[in-house]
């Protein structure tokens, strides 16, 4: 049988990283934790469970799951956040596909999102599809920070798992707001920084087209008040982020002109 590494990338996760680790335990023959210099009892708890425990300095969420990624001993790799679980459909879904030593080299599946205490099934946040499920042979973390994703080599094709990944959202909508925040300015952050040219209009049209997309063409409305919230605030994020990569191409023009002049 085909040996699988689960892998978690952690910070202050004292709050979620037992109940993570314990939805793998049946399916992961490693589980391997790559901490961040927790000041919580996260490395405490995760070592408790069982979990290889590493720790290096934080390098942008792209960069920290593909040391984590080098540190996993199996050619095959689960990674989770650890705000998230598996489901028991997903668990049977990953050992059936285990004990046929993986046919295919790369799987994903749905992630279903627990909001404010409420389950959200419809807008851009279900059926939230991921890759998390891949033979490292084949496939590494790429995207552009924030937001990671599993890029495979050409020609691999992804299969679908039935079950889901369960994720522990946000538990206020002030916590999503702060999450915002946070989000929007690494995104600008790494669009500047990758030279990226984005015309001013998206400023308006990219959170317009995302408020639209997911409240009416993805049914968020479905999900009542927190679907609203939830198509608001995704949008907001949308936002932020264009308006902060604005401010960064203007200051840095003015930083510009300045050693020109000097």
């Amino acid at each position: 049988m085909e040996k699988l590494s689960a892998m978690i990338i952690t910070c202050n996760e004292e709050d979620n990283i037992a109940r993570c680790i314990e939805s793998l335990r049946n399916v992961a023959d490693e589980i391997v934790v790559l901490d961040s210099y927790s000041t919580d009892n996260t490395i405490a708890i995760a070592r408790k469970k069982e979990a290889v425990v590493k720790q290096g300095v934080f390098s942008g969420y792209i960069d920290q799951k593909n040391k984590a990624l080098r540190l996993t001993t199996h050619n095959y790799v689960l990674s989770l956040d650890a705000d998230e679980v598996l489901s028991e459909k997903l668990v049977e879904s990953i050992l059936r596909e285990k004990k046929n030593n993986f046919k295919h080299h790369a799987y994903f599946m749905n992630r279903y999102n627990k909001y404010c205490g409420k389950f959200i099934n419809h807008g851009l946040w279900y059926p939230n599809r991921k890759v998390r499920l891949f033979d490292k042979r084949v496939g590494s973390w790429g995207g552009m920070n924030p937001h990671d994703k599993v890029k495979l080599k050409e020609g691999t094709k992804a299969y679908f798992l039935k079950g889901d990944i369960i994720h522990y959202a946000y538990d206020t909508i002030v916590e999503h707001l702060q999450r915002n925040e946070e989000l929007s300015t690494i995104a600008a952050y790494s669009i500047f920084e990758a030279g990226i040219k984005k015309h001013w209009s998206k400023i308006i049209l990219s959170p317009s087209w995302s408020f639209v997309h997911g409240y009416v063409l993805r049914l968020g409305f479905l999900d009542g008040y927190y679907g609203l919230i939830i198509a608001r605030l995704t949008a907001s994020q949308s936002f932020l982020k264009y308006q902060k990569l604005r401010r960064l191409i203007k200051q840095n023009k003015k930083a510009a002109k300045l050693v020109i002049n000097n």
